[in-house]
């Protein structure tokens, strides 16, 4: 692949980049609406003719991992391992 062709595809993919962000902002704009709705209407379902929307609230437990280090550093240690990854940036 020649400079020109690397050049046109790092362009395609910005373009791509912006377009995905525009796609994300419209489709939050809308789902805020409908949440909404349903806030207005006191409701965590709604339903349609060919759709049914639940909002509810879900309750996760996460590990702290940092709480745990401070607390037991040793321990953190002896379980931690390592991962390696590649980075793809265009800057």
């Amino acid at each position: 692949m020649g400079i020109y062709e690397i050049d046109a595809k790092v362009k395609e993919l910005r373009e791509l980049r912006n377009m995905e962000a525009e796609v994300k902002s419209a489709i939050t704009v809308i789902e805020d609406s409908l949440k909404a709705e349903m806030l207005a209407k006191n409701t965590d379902v709604l339903s349609g003719k060919d759709y049914t929307i639940t909002w509810k609230t879900v309750i996760t437990n996460r590990f702290d991992s940092a709480a745990f280090k401070l607390t037991h550093a040793d321990l953190f240690a002896q379980f931690s391992r390592s991962s390696t990854s590649r980075r793809f940036v265009i800057a």
